[in-house]
């Protein structure tokens, strides 16, 4: 089936930040004196920074306001942004590249959607910034993943319908959300295992025997 609207998850899809996020949230953790590790970090993929949190926050002995909840979200942020700075073109992922290209060259429109509130700055870093005909981020979201609304905004950009997009997604969330905004989904890395995943991606270039 040819997909004429191809919808891209931005970290572990297009660009590698896990391990920005695991040190940022370990920074936190230490530093609050709560236990966090690389299993608790896996849980974080594909959720949003307070909801993150809140899994982090299962392992503290003590109960949290909401305001220094969300002093913890802003400080892991400060941490993020910063190692953001180390951010280069190698950062993207195998493949990526020649697989817009492949799309664009056989006129498949394309997007970010990404419930990361730092998208525009990752993929400026990356040099992918104007690579895309529509994104839509953190920012212009009030719900994140599984939540379908960043999805649905950037099926919305394209002008096309939900039933005409295929969503590509490396994160169990990523998959639901996709579902839940009535597209097809093609899950990479954990999220292939995810049997809501109409396709399992071994590397990001097979979407191109997929969607073209």
């Amino acid at each position: 089936m040819r997909y004429e609207n191809v919808i891209f998850d931005l970290d572990g899809v297009l660009v590698s930040t896990d391990e920005y996020h695991y040190q940022a949230w370990k920074k936190i953790a230490d530093e609050e004196g709560i236990y966090f590790d690389r299993a608790i970090n896996n849980r974080l993929r594909g959720v949003s920074r307070m909801a993150s949190l809140e899994i982090i926050l299962e392992r503290a002995e003590k109960n949290y306001t909401q305001a220094e909840k969300e002093e913890l979200a802003q400080r892991k942020n400060r941490y993020y942004q910063e190692l953001l700075g180390n951010l280069t073109i190698e950062d993207t992922l195998k493949g990526v590249r020649e697989t817009l290209a492949g799309l664009r060259k056989n006129a498949v429109h394309i997007a970010v959607g990404s419930s990361s509130k730092n998208t525009m700055r990752i993929l400026t870093q990356v040099g992918l910034e104007n690579a895309f005909d529509a994104i839509a981020d953190g920012t212009e979201i009030t719900h994140s993943k599984p939540d379908p609304e960043v999805f649905l905004l950037a099926a919305q950009k394209l002008g096309a319908k939900p039933e005409n997009c295929l969503v590509v997604e490396d994160a169990p969330a990523g998959v639901q959300a996709g579902v839940n905004a009535g597209m097809q989904v093609a899950g990479i890395g954990e999220a292939a295992k995810v049997s809501q995943a109409a396709y399992a991606l071994q590397e990001i270039r097979d979407l191109l025997n997929i969607a073209v």
